[in-house]
């Protein structure tokens, strides 16, 4: 028989074969790299955790790997607060609670720990889903739950000094609402024993065909072998309502698309870029928008490093902080000079920001690709150091978000529905690669600085680390200075 864990559970709600899959044929399974936002997640999840059991001073710890018979003893031995409490169901449902608390009246208090700052409620990630599935696992053992709260992060928290847990936390009642969907949420439960314990299943399709590609499993290929290269998924933002109509008429490729078919304008041009086989670029509009820039133009990339927990003072959890920046500056003339910074430390980016004003100064135009990033992180620094509102202020004022004109002035099939630059880049210009670096995105740059930084144990050379960050970014602004070029 197989075993149910809650991870495993919320993996069937999102597609059930692909569970089937990993738990029946792990040999084929694709393993995705175990990408290193996963392990930052759990990671980050231990760490919030950490904090929360501090507001229970004296439950028990059991260990990690502790069964659900070592649980049932402590609990006979008539203890009453336990963290990572096991249980297991007849079934095979095995949960493992973060915090649990026995009350005056012999019920239980069950405790979800979560290293958001809200509680979250959408297909990926329902929060309140999980606790139904503690819930559920404790009451098949025959106790009594009479309340469920979700500890989160507190957005509003800024750090100063030591943290104190209770202000880092919120604790909340969800008893009412888990009420209010445990039976169907039980219902989901014993459908996916039944499912994960079938003999077999068709392995020629999975229920992610009805459903956009940011909701696709990672098996997705394995089940839908026949899906073309240019598919119907990978049409901007293209509702699962179209989805499901398109693939009831089975309609996958983007050139088989009836011609009446009613998609928006965006949409559409992606639509007729498969048809002309060629990119749709309206001209006249890409040098107005290019043209209306004022130089100097200054080609400019944040990497930003960020934690559930504020490591340092000043800063809320999850908020970035900038630690590096790559600036390409080109004059009227075309020539061309590239500034760039890379603290050296975790600390507020006053050394970043001044780096920048004396770099650029309050002139010109700042160019940069996905600019509600760059802005937001101008925003946050005001708030952190209001000594510079001058300068970032002048920033987001005379900010050009290059990317805008890929969405729809220059729309080429070949980005695959994406407007994202390491999509649009390769096609272009195959010969800027970010293939042979060894950072090869944000995360990995977060990640190795956070640990160069942070980590007593980093045992990598620190000088070849450096040229590794610098190299990724400074390829970032470069890319953007070429494609400018490349538009003119």
């Amino acid at each position: 028989m197989n075993q149910l864990t809650k991870t495993d559970f919320i993996q069937y709600l999102n597609c059930p074969e692909s569970l089937w899959l990993l738990k029946n044929k792990p040999e084929d399974f694709p393993k995705g790299e175990f990408s290193l936002f996963l392990e930052k997640l759990i990671k980050e999840g231990y760490e919030v955790e950490e904090y929360a059991q501090k507001l229970f001073p004296n439950a028990i710890k059991l260990p990690d790997f502790g069964s659900a018979e070592l649980t049932k003893q402590e609990i006979d031995k008539g203890n009453t607060r336990f963290f990572q409490a096991t249980f297991v169901t007849e079934k095979g449902v095995f949960a493992r609670i973060d915090i649990l608390e026995k009350k005056e009246d012999d019920t239980w208090h069950i405790y979800e720990v979560k290293s958001s700052t809200s509680i979250k409620k959408d297909k990926k990630h329902n929060h309140l889903k999980d606790a139904c599935f503690q819930k559920y696992a404790m009451l098949e053992n025959g106790y009594k739950v009479s309340q469920v709260s979700i500890i989160y992060l507190n957005k509003e928290y800024t750090r100063h000094g030591e943290i104190n847990p209770n202000q880092l936390l919120e604790i909340e009642d969800v008893t009412e609402q888990i009420d209010t969907i445990y039976s169907e949420v039980v219902n989901e439960i014993n459908s996916a024993v039944n499912f994960i314990n079938r003999q077999s299943i068709s392995l020629t399709s999975c229920t992610c065909r009805e459903k956009t590609r940011s909701n696709h499993c990672d098996s997705f290929k394995y089940f839908n072998e026949d899906i073309p290269e240019y598919s119907i998924y990978e049409i901007g933002r293209i509702s699962a309502k179209k989805i499901i109509e398109l693939v009831d008429q089975d309609v996958f490729a983007i050139a088989d698309i009836p011609s009446d078919y009613k998609l928006n304008d965006k949409q559409q041009l992606q639509v007729e870029s498969v048809r002309q086989n060629q990119p749709i670029i309206d001209s006249k509009e890409v040098e107005n928008k290019l043209s209306s820039l004022e130089f100097p133009l200054h080609f400019i990339d944040y990497e930003t490093y960020a934690s559930a927990i504020p490591r340092i003072d000043g800063v809320r959890p999850h908020q970035h902080i900038p630690f590096q920046v790559s600036i390409h500056t080109m004059q009227q003339d075309g020539s061309i000079e590239h500034y760039e910074f890379l603290a050296d430390e975790l600390e507020l980016p006053a050394k970043l920001i001044e780096f920048m004003e004396a770099s650029t100064g309050k002139s010109g135009t700042f160019i940069s690709w996905h600019a509600s990033f760059e802005m937001s992180r101008n925003k946050d620094m005001i708030e952190m150091l209001p000594q510079y509102e001058n300068y970032l202020t002048y920033m987001n004022n005379n900010m050009f978000d290059l990317e805008d004109i890929f969405k729809t002035d220059y729309v080429d099939y070949k980005f695959h529905g994406s407007t994202s630059i390491k999509k649009v880049l390769p096609v272009l210009l195959p010969e800027l690669s970010y293939d042979s670096l060894e950072v090869q995105n944000g995360t990995m740059a977060l990640d190795v600085w956070g640990r160069m930084v942070l980590d007593d144990d980093f045992d990598k050379n620190k000088e070849e680390v450096r040229k590794n960050l610098l190299a990724y970014c400074e390829l970032d602004t470069l890319a953007m200075v070429e494609l400018y070029k490349k538009l003119k």
